[in-house]
């Protein structure tokens, strides 16, 4: 499989590096060059022709928001992720509106940058492959579902270091169960269904629905408490 050719454009030399570690550790991904502004990225970017750029906002000779106008105003074919500690609604929106493919803010765990990637490789490899699509088909590249499926992103790869008495077998029952049911889930049926204690059912659910793999939704039935059902 081809790899991805990535331009870092950072004028810190050290977080320069550390998002080259990240970027290197996702297969599929690697760094063809770095650069410290805005000037020197579009001429990298013009010579070395990357498939996707990630790009700093504030930087010294240009910075990343006259950076993307010049991509955008050059129609220069290239992806661009914007790093940054930009956090102000002025800038995220300025960014937003030049098109970037995500916006990843200071400081970023590997997580953070790995799904991201993820992602876009999923997403190019999609539309690489087909000329026309249909609404579905699009919804799937742009949202990553599909109709009556889970999130194409729910799955327990990322997850590396589970809570202290967890075991990842039982985790996956769990999300298995969850993603199988159309209308969500109480604990008391995952309980009953994969064979464990309501107890337990509910540390994994809430476990799961922290790392944002899943949703909870609380049912109010007649007399009794409310009931945690949890969903895709």
């Amino acid at each position: 499989m081809t790899s991805t050719k990535v331009l870092l454009i950072e004028d810190d030399p050290m977080v320069r590096e550390v998002n080259r570690q990240f970027i290197e550790r996702v297969e599929g991904f690697t760094v063809i060059d770095m650069s410290g502004n805005g000037v020197d990225g579009i001429s990298k970017i013009k010579a070395l022709k990357p498939d996707l750029v990630l790009m700093d906002i504030f930087m010294p000779e240009q910075d990343g928001i006259e950076t993307l106008r010049k991509i955008r105003n050059e129609n220069l074919p290239v992806d661009v992720i914007a790093v940054t500690a930009a956090n102000d609604i002025q800038t995220i929106q300025k960014i937003l509106h030049l098109g970037v493919y995500d916006y990843i803010m200071k400081p970023f765990t590997f997580e953070r940058m790995q799904q991201t990637l993820k992602n876009f490789d999923r997403f190019k490899r999609m539309t690489n492959s087909v000329n026309d699509v249909t609404q579905k088909e699009l919804d799937e590249m742009i949202h990553h579902f599909r109709e009556g499926e889970a999130p194409l992103d729910t799955s327990l790869e990322d997850i590396v270091d589970l809570p202290k008495g967890f075991n990842r077998t039982t985790l996956e029952k769990v999300l298995n169960y969850i993603k199988q049911t159309k209308n969500g889930a109480s604990a008391d049926d995952v309980a009953s269904n994969i064979g464990v204690a309501r107890v337990t059912a509910r540390r994994y659910l809430d476990f799961l629905e922290k790392q944002k793999l899943i949703k909870v939704d609380v049912h109010y039935g007649g007399i009794g408490r409310p009931i945690n059902h949890y969903y895709i």
